[in-house]
């Protein structure tokens, strides 16, 4: 079996919201870099990263934790949240992250999901 750790990102920060609701939060750390570490020291080989404020925005608002995150570990790490559009999806994948995760878009535009499935193959994921 295959565990993906998630890392929830809001304001640069990792956090858990309760059932979906972004005025229940509760931050977990400061420093997502050093919890991506931690899931590594742990064992995990793969990271799921979502950008909560992508997705309320509709485009990718924490790159910048994202980048720290990849600098900060060796395990592929995988990115969702607010990615809706081809330069969005170009985005990410040229930061290092290995997969984007394509969520509500791909039943709202299911042509970008084919683009970007061409384009890039097995570094997309469409999810709903």
């Amino acid at each position: 079996m295959l565990i993906f750790p998630a890392i929830d990102i809001r304001g640069g920060k990792c956090v858990r919201l309760l059932k979906g609701d972004f005025a229940q939060e509760t931050v977990f750390s400061d420093d997502p870099a050093a919890m991506a570490r931690k899931w590594q020291q742990q064992g995990a080989r793969f990271l799921h990263l979502v950008d909560l404020d992508g997705a309320l925005a509709g485009k990718s608002q924490n790159l910048a934790t994202v980048k720290a995150i990849l600098a900060a570990v060796t395990i592929p790490v995988e990115l969702g949240g607010g990615i809706r559009t081809m330069e969005n999806v170009d985005e990410v994948l040229a930061l290092g992250v290995r997969r984007v995760i394509l969520g509500s878009v791909a039943v709202r535009n299911p042509e970008l999901v084919k683009a970007a499935c061409a384009k890039y193959g097995d570094r997309v994921v469409g999810r709903h």
